[in-house]
Formats: structure tokens, C-alpha cells, sequence
């Protein structure tokens, strides 16, 4: 008798009963074994090699909706293109990646109505969770995350009272901590190029800068404060406006594409960094790093936040009725030549050999 003919989907793929007839167990049985629920050994046995001789490839989607999980989880960012977003995308992706999910991740451009939009496409749960980084935060996005049919965690800054997972920092602290570095090191003349006031970065970074001068009892100067964008160009552009009015002996930038900027601009000004002018950014990213004089950095524990997101997510997804949790991750500086009190000097080369007068024979 010829093999009864194996039942195949519409499109042509082997599906859960082409396997079962194949391995001549009952279709629930096959199921079982496909799933990842088991069964007899020689169930499961024949139920695989079934599925390997007719190349049976599981339904995601069906999957999916069975279990009311599709195995994503989303990272919205500002800029997929910023060092410390990078930092935090690679420490998120680690965790999430052995939990046995995969990453999805959306730029935002940090525009309030994109990240709103995303947080409310997530009623559709096209994803497991999210994990988001504003840098505004509004009542609209607020009523999102709350509303949100799928786990949120937030890095960043939010009200205490928030019903939201959180990890943040404390850039201001940040800020102060390189204000006391250069005024340790005799700077007294320290300006400071932010990024835009009305982010919650920008604000916090710029009432840190104003909060650390006074500590020391340093009179604000205004020509000595510039606001631009948390970006390379724009840090730049910054740097150039306040150089043309006002002579700092040091900046403070408010992340390391800010500084790099500034270091660009000091380099083409004339100005020597850090003999004339000192220079520290914020986020110690690996741009820090690779800049000649390399830069010093506050360090805002962007791959540590990502890590302890990461995590608070995934116990969410796991148990939705957590009460909201907030951590903090305490910012740190790592000095380097961008603002050393004693700059590196390298050594004189050795004077080349006086040239041998040939010998005269007679």
C-alpha cells in the first residue's frame, strides 16, 4: 500500500500534521513535541526526525499568539548614532539576547510625538516590552507609559511618584564633580556648553554647572555659558560663539560629542588643551577615549543603566504585578590629558650624530 499522502499548508510548507503523519503519532502528540512540551522518548524521537525529514519549520506568528509572547523587546533611543546610546544598546541586547529574545531598536530623533506614537503602537504588542530613553518628558508621555498594554522600563529621569520601572543617574552630581576637578586643578574661568534647556538632560546639567560654581564661590558669568545640541556639529558651533566673546580657561561639555566639538574648536582657535584650556565631557564613552588628548569624562553608567533596565524589564514580563521599582546608578570622572594638571610632555628627541669628516690620505 502506498504512503497515505502528507497533508501540507496552503502555501506549500509541512505543517504540524504533515509531521504527525509522517511519525505516525496523533496530531496533539505531535504538537506537544514541537512546542516544547515533550512527551515519551520515542514520541519525541520520531516526532523530530519527522520534522527534520520534511523540513518542518515552527509558525513564529502562530506561536506567537498562542503564547501571547512574539520573544522582541524594543529599545527607542534618541540617536542610534550616539556613543552612549551604543553602550547602553550592546549592554540591553546581552541580557535580553540570553533570556532567548532579540532586540528591536527605533530611533527617535527625540521628538515627543515619535515616542508617543511608538508607545502607543505597542497596543498592537508587537513586542514583548520596551525599554525607552527620552530626553523630554510631558504629561502625554506620562499617559502613555502608563497606559501601555506591554511592559515599559524608562532610563532616564522621572517624577518620584511615576508608576513606572526606572533606572537613572545623577548628571547633576555628574556636572559638580567635574566643576571640582578643574577647580582643584587652579581653573577659575570654567565655562560650560549644554545641550538644549528644554530636555531633561540639558536642565539638569545646566542647574549642576550653576549649583557646582557657587559651591566653590565662583560668580557666574553668562559669556561663559553656551547652549547648543547633544551633538558634534552644534558642540562645535557652541564652542566657536563663546570663544568669540569670552576667554575660559576651562570647559565643561555636556556629553563627549559636546567636547569633542569643543576640542575642534579650541584646536582651530589656537588654544592648547589643556594648557590653556581645560576640557571634560560627560558619558565617558569610547569617543572619550580615542580623541588625541584623550578626554576626560564623567562617566554616567550608560551600560550599566542598560544592564539594570534589561533586567527590571524582563522581571516585569515575567511577573506584571511587581510593584514599580526606581534604581540609580552614581555617576563617576575619569581624568585624562584633555584636562591633566601636568600635561604630558614628551621627551626631546636625541640630536642626530655630527656627520664624520672623511680622512685625507696622502
Amino acid at each position: 500500500m502506498g504512503r497515505k499522502r502528507l497533508q501540507e499548508s496552503a502555501d506549500g510548507r509541512p505543517t504540524v500534521h504533515t509531521v504527525a503523519a509522517r511519525a505516525g503519532v496523533s496530531i496533539a502528540s505531535a504538537s506537544r513535541v514541537l512546542n516544547g512540551v515533550g512527551g515519551s522518548p520515542e514520541t519525541v524521537r520520531k516526532v523530530r526526525e519527522a520534522a527534520a525529514e520534511v523540513g518542518y519549520v515552527p509558525n513564529a506568528i502562530a506561536r506567537s499568539l498562542q503564547s501571547q509572547r512574539t520573544g522582541l523587546v524594543a529599545l527607542a533611543v534618541e540617536d542610534i548614532g550616539n556613543p552612549v546610546y551604543v553602550e547602553m544598546m550592546r549592554a540591553i541586547e546581552s541580557v535580553v539576547a540570553a533570556s532567548g529574545r532579540q532586540l528591536l531598536v527605533h530611533a527617535t530623533g527625540g521628538q515627543i510625538a515619535n515616542e508617543t506614537a511608538l508607545l502607543r503602537r505597542l497596543a498592537h504588542r508587537y513586542v514583548d516590552g520596551m525599554i525607552v530613553s527620552p530626553i523630554r518628558v510631558t504629561d502625554d508621555h506620562l499617559a502613555a507609559l502608563v497606559d501601555s498594554p506591554v511592559p515599559v522600563v524608562v532610563v532616564g529621569q522621572l517624577a518620584a511618584d511615576a508608576p513606572v520601572d526606572n533606572v537613572r543617574t545623577d548628571s547633576r552630581t555628574g556636572v559638580g564633580l567635574a566643576v571640582d576637578h578643574l577647580v582643584a586643578a587652579g581653573r577659575r574661568r570654567i565655562g560650560f556648553v549644554n545641550g538644549p534647556l528644554d530636555t531633561v538632560p540639558g536642565a539638569a546639567r545646566d542647574a549642576g554647572f550653576r549649583a557646582a560654581l557657587a559651591g566653590h564661590g565662583i560668580a557666574l558669568d553668562e559669556r561663559l555659558v553656551e547652549v547648543g545640541d547633544f551633538r558634534y556639529e552644534p558642540g562645535r558651533a557652541a564652542t566657536e560663539r563663546l570663544l568669540a566673546r569670552a576667554e575660559p580657561d576651562a570647559l565643561v561639555c555636556a556629553n563627549d560629542l559636546i567636547a569633542v566639538g569643543a576640542l575642534h574648536a579650541l584646536l582651530a582657535a589656537g588654544r592648547r588643551v589643556p594648557e590653556d584650556v581645560a576640557v571634560v565631557g560627560m558619558d565617558d564613552t569610547e569617543l572619550a577615549r580615542m580623541m588625541f588628548p584623550q578626554l576626560s569624562s564623567v562617566s554616567l553608567g550608560s551600560a550599566e543603566r542598560g544592564r539594570r533596565a534589561a533586567e527590571l524589564l524582563l522581571q516585569r514580563i515575567a511577573d506584571p504585578t511587581l510593584p514599580p521599582r526606581r534604581e540609580q546608578v552614581a555617576p563617576s570622572l575619569a581624568v585624562r590629558a584633555s584636562s591633566a594638571a601636568t600635561p604630558f610632555v614628551p621627551a626631546p628627541a636625541e640630536p642626530a650624530p655630527a656627520p664624520r669628516t672623511p680622512e685625507v690620505t696622502a
